[in-house]
C-alpha cells in the first residue's frame, strides 16, 4: 500500500511540477496580429510554440513514470 501511496504523490509532484515550469516560462502563443483583410479567430500560434518544450519539463515526465512504476509495483504485490 506505502507503494501506491507514494506512487500517487510522485504522480501528482510530477504534473505539478510540469504545470508550473511551463506556466513560468510565459505565455504560449502570442495574440494574434490583425491585418485590415485577415481576421484571425483562432487561438492557434503562427509558428511554432518556443516555450513548450519537452527538455524543460523533463524532472515532471520522470516524475510520472517512476510514480506509475511504482504505481503497478505495489499494485501486483496484491495479485
Amino acid at each position: 500500500m506505502a507503494l501506491i501511496i507514494l506512487g500517487a504523490l510522485l504522480m501528482i509532484v510530477g504534473v505539478a511540477l510540469a504545470a508550473v515550469k511551463s506556466a513560468g516560462r510565459g505565455r504560449l502563443s502570442k495574440p494574434p496580429d490583425t491585418t485590415d483583410d485577415e481576421s484571425r479567430d483562432t487561438l492557434e500560434p503562427r509558428g511554432p510554440g518556443k516555450r513548450l518544450s519537452i527538455k524543460a519539463d523533463l524532472p515532471g515526465i520522470a516524475l510520472l513514470v517512476v510514480g506509475g512504476i511504482l504505481i503497478f509495483a505495489g499494485a501486483a504485490g496484491y495479485a
